[in-house]
C-alpha cells in the first residue's frame, strides 16, 4: 500500500489575497480554483512550482469558531516547512517582495533555516537541507 499527504488545509480570510501573496511573494503555482456550489465556496490549491506530492489547500473560514484560528494554526509554533535547494536565492527573494522574518538565518546540523510569516502570521521554515541529510 502506497500512501502519501495530498494536501495540507490552511484557514485563510479571503481566497484571493491568499492567491496573491503565494503566487506573487512566494513563487507558487495555482493548480486549481474552482467553485463549489454545493458548499458556496471554492477548493483552491497552491503549491511551490517543485512540489511533486504535497499541496496547500486555502480553506477560507467558514464560520466565527474557524476564523480566530486564521494565522494560528499551530498555536505559534512553526507550523509549514518550505525547503529549497538554494536558501540564499530564496531567502534574498523573499526579503525583496517583503516577506517578514521573525528568525533570521542560521546554520544548523540539518541544514540552513529562518523562520518568516505568511500574510496571516503562520510559522514557516525556509530551509535548506544539507547535503547527506535524509530529506536533501
Amino acid at each position: 500500500m502506497r500512501q502519501r499527504l495530498a494536501h495540507i488545509a490552511l484557514l485563510v480570510k479571503d481566497y484571493d489575497e491568499a492567491i496573491a501573496f503565494y503566487t506573487q511573494k512566494l513563487n507558487f503555482v495555482l493548480l486549481e480554483d474552482s467553485y463549489q456550489p454545493e458548499q458556496d465556496k471554492r477548493w483552491v490549491i497552491v503549491a511551490p512550482p517543485s512540489s511533486q506530492e504535497c499541496s496547500i489547500l486555502l480553506a477560507r473560514a467558514s464560520n466565527a469558531e474557524q476564523e480566530k484560528f486564521i494565522g494560528n494554526q499551530a498555536g505559534g509554533r512553526v507550523f509549514l516547512f518550505l525547503a529549497t535547494d538554494d536558501f540564499w536565492r530564496d531567502y534574498r527573494h523573499m526579503q525583496a517582495k517583503d516577506i517578514r522574518f521573525i528568525r533570521e538565518p542560521k546554520v544548523a546540523d540539518y541544514g540552513t533555516v529562518a523562520v518568516f510569516e505568511d500574510l496571516y502570521g503562520n510559522l514557516w521554515d525556509l530551509v535548506e537541507f544539507s547535503k547527506g541529510h535524509p530529506l536533501s
